[in-house]
């Protein structure tokens, strides 16, 4: 499935484009390999982009939210281990959000 048809199928309720890699890190990551060399700078160039305010506030909120409710964080990356979403949980946990 195409990546635009995900909103329009009903594949996700919320889109979050702050908690997702800049389109400029997206491209670095994919301009290559994924050697453990580019993910190491990937991973430390997106852990910098989720210091952002925007990004902060989203990352506290979906913690307290998970308190109370059950969410799931999805992206079109087939293997999470190099994918944003292992970093993103990371940073939830460590905001004290509860995981299932």
């Amino acid at each position: 499935m195409r990546k635009a048809d995900y909103g329009r199928r009903n594949f996700y309720d919320l889109w979050l484009p702050e908690l997702a890699p800049s389109a400029p890190l997206v491209s670095y990551l994919s301009s290559g390999p994924i050697t453990a060399k580019r993910w190491a700078s990937f991973e430390k160039r997106y852990l910098r982009e989720m210091t952002s305010p925007a990004a902060q506030r989203l990352i506290a909120l979906l913690a307290l939210l998970s308190w109370q409710t059950t969410f799931s964080v999805g992206c079109y990356c087939e293997d999470e281990s190099v994918c944003h979403r292992s970093m993103l949980k990371k940073l939830l946990i460590a905001a004290g959000a509860e995981m299932a």
